[in-house]
């Protein structure tokens, strides 16, 4: 069996973001899969940083430090824009019993796997006709919402531990944008 490849891409207007949540929360975990969401939107986290958290790096915490497996650095997340779902996810749908904040339904000594994750956005993207999603959406959509909040691209490449600038705009799509913009007003006879 082949995969498709897609083309991740940040989700960048605010009505399918907005709408690509609500539709997280119409799945068999609804409360989960948003938050596992919203962690990535909100932090720019990998998927496999997300479903390695626990209860403990989390609960009652406003801030939190972790090391990223990726790149085995040490990465301070400020949670608290996340506390309340948090709270609602924590007394709503975790058994109690796991340590792993997103336990895997199968062996709740074991993390959520990233592909039973990528199942889940896929299913949406498919109802919302959408082609450029996979767990790497969310870490996009947050580097992309943050640049364009802050237009602060030293500090977003910090974050997403890039190596150039100009990584950073590729990574977000804004290369793309702006290459666009630039020539849909090109005209070299004027």
């Amino acid at each position: 069996m082949t995969r498709k490849i897609i083309n991740v891409k940040p989700i960048k207007e605010k009505q399918i973001l907005k709408t690509f949540t609500e539709e997280l929360r119409q799945t068999k975990h609804p409360e989960r899969d948003y938050l596992i969401f919203c962690i990535g939107i909100f932090t720019g986290l990998r998927i496999s940083d997300i479903l390695n958290l626990k209860v403990s790096d989390v609960q009652n915490r406003v801030e939190t430090n972790i090391i990223e497996i990726k790149t085995n650095k040490k990465r301070t997340l400020n949670l608290m824009q996340l506390t309340n779902q948090i709270i609602i996810y924590l007394k709503q749908e975790h058994d109690g019993e796991s340590e792993w904040l997103f336990p895997s339904p199968r062996d709740n000594t074991k993390p959520l796997a990233t592909h039973q994750y990528y199942k889940i956005m896929q299913k949406v993207a498919k109802d919302l006709e959408l082609d450029y999603i996979g767990t790497h959406t969310m870490r996009k959509t947050f580097g992309y919402a943050y640049y364009q909040k802050t237009k602060d691209l030293p500090t977003l490449m910090t974050i997403l531990n890039h190596s150039s600038q100009a990584i950073t705009l590729r990574y977000i799509g804004i290369e793309d944008e702006q290459i666009k913009e630039s020539l849909d007003d090109f005209n070299p006879l004027n």
